[in-house]
C-alpha cells in the first residue's frame, strides 16, 4: 500500500501540471482586461502602462513558467519561512499578488478559508451523517412508507439547485418567519462575528443553519441514492443468505457483512463529493454573503483577476486528485480483496 501511494503521488505531479497549464492557457484566451473597471478618464496609454506593470506584455510561456514558479515554489518557502523563523532561505522573487488589491493571493485564501471550512466542512459532515442511515434503512425496508419518503426528499433536493433553494430558505425563514419567532434564521451570514461568549456562540450557529442546510441537502441527496442502490444490491448476494443461514443475528448481517461491502462504492462519492461541495459554496456563499472562498472567486472572476482565479481553480484541482487517491486507499481498507502490491 505504501508503495502504491508514493507511486500515485508521483503520478499525480505531471498531472496536475498539466493540469495547471490547462488553466493558464484557458483564462488567458478569456475575454476580460483588468483594466476594464478603471475610470473611463484614464489615457489609453497609460492603461497599457498598467497592464505592462502586471506582467501582461510578457510573452505566454514566460507567464505562465513564473506563475507557476511563484504558486509552487516561491509562496511554500515564504510561508516554511515565516512559521519556522528562518528568514535565509527566503526566496528571491515577488509573491503571487492579486491584480485587484495587490495583496498575496494565499494570504487572502487563508484569511477566507476558515469561513468556508466552517459552513462547508459541516455541511458535508451532516449531509454524510444524515444520507447513510437513510439510504441504510431505505435499502433494508424497500417499498416501506420511509423508503418512498427518503427517495422523494433525495429526488427533490438533487434536483433543487442551490441558488434556488438558499433563496427558498430565505423566503421562508428569514422572511415569512418573525425575527422574535424560535425559527426565525437570519438571511446574510456576518463574517466578522466573533465567538467569546455563549451568546455570541448561538448566534454563530443561528447564522449557519442556512447555508449548512442547503449544502447538505444536496449531500444527503446523492449519497443516500447511493448508498440505497449499494445495499440493495449487496443484501441478495449470496453470502448474505450463508450468513443467516449460519444463525447469525440480522443486525450483524446487515451493519457488518452488508454494510462493508456495500461502502466500497459509496467511499468514492463520498471522497470525490469533497471538492464538489466546494463549489457548490461557491453560489451558496453568494447568496447568504459568506465571506469565504466562493465569493472571493466570484469577486475575482468579475475583476478578471487571473492570478487569483487560477490559483483557487488549481486548488480545486489539487483537491479532486487528492481525494481520489483517498477513496483509492480506502478500497483496501474496507476490502482486504484489493491490493495494490
Amino acid at each position: 500500500m505504501l508503495t502504491y501511494t508514493i507511486r500515485r503521488l508521483l503520478m499525480a505531479i505531471p498531472t496536475l501540471i498539466f493540469i495547471s497549464l490547462i488553466i493558464f492557457l484557458l483564462l488567458d484566451l478569456a475575454p476580460g482586461d483588468p483594466t476594464a473597471q478603471l475610470p473611463l478618464t484614464i489615457p489609453p496609454e497609460v492603461r497599457e502602462q498598467i497592464r505592462i506593470s502586471l506582467g501582461l506584455g510578457e510573452p505566454v510561456h514566460v507567464r505562465y513558467l513564473l506563475w507557476l514558479r511563484q504558486m509552487l515554489w516561491i509562496e511554500p518557502v515564504h510561508y516554511f519561512a515565516v512559521w519556522t523563523g528562518w528568514e535565509a532561505i527566503d526566496p528571491e522573487g515577488a509573491r503571487l499578488l492579486s491584480w485587484q488589491s495587490r495583496a498575496p493571493v494565499f494570504d487572502t485564501i487563508g484569511e477566507r478559508l476558515p469561513q468556508t471550512l466552517w459552513v462547508v466542512g459541516l455541511a458535508y459532515v451532516v449531509g454524510v451523517l444524515i444520507a447513510l442511515p437513510i439510504g441504510i434503512i431505505s435499502a433494508y425496508r424497500q417499498y416501506s412508507v420511509f423508503d418512498q419518503a427518503g427517495t422523494l426528499i433525495s429526488m427533490v433536493g438533487y434536483s433543487i439547485p442551490p441558488f434556488f433553494s438558499g433563496v427558498l430558505v430565505i423566503v421562508v425563514f428569514s422572511v415569512m418567519v418573525p425575527q422574535d419567532s424560535f425559527w426565525w434564521i437570519p438571511s446574510k451570514y456576518d463574517t466578522l462575528l466573533e465567538v467569546v461568549d455563549w451568546e455570541s456562540f448561538k448566534t454563530q450557529v443561528n447564522q449557519m443553519i442556512a447555508p449548512v442546510m442547503v449544502l447538505a441537502l444536496q449531500t444527503t441527496a446523492q449519497i443516500s441514492r447511493f448508498m440505497r442502490a449499494s445495499m440493495l444490491d449487496n443484501l441478495s448476494q449470496d453470502y448474505v443468505r450463508t450468513a443467516r443461514a449460519k444463525g447469525l443475528s440480522e443486525s450483524v448481517v446487515v451493519m457488518v457483512h452488508v454494510l462493508r461491502n456495500s461502502m466500497i462504492p459509496v467511499v468514492t462519492i463520498i471522497a470525490l463529493g469533497v471538492p464538489s461541495i466546494f463549489g457548490g459554496a461557491i453560489i451558496t456563499e453568494q447568496v447568504f454573503g459568506v465571506n469565504g472562498i466562493g465569493q472571493y472567486l466570484i469577486t475575482s472572476i468579475q475583476a478578471s483577476d487571473w492570478p487569483t482565479v487560477q490559483t483557487i481553480t488549481f486548488i480545486f484541482a489539487v483537491l479532486i486528485v487528492l481525494f481520489n487517491l483517498i477513496a483509492d486507499i480506502l478500497y483496501g481498507v474496507l476490502d482486504p480483496r484489493i491490493r495494490y502490491d
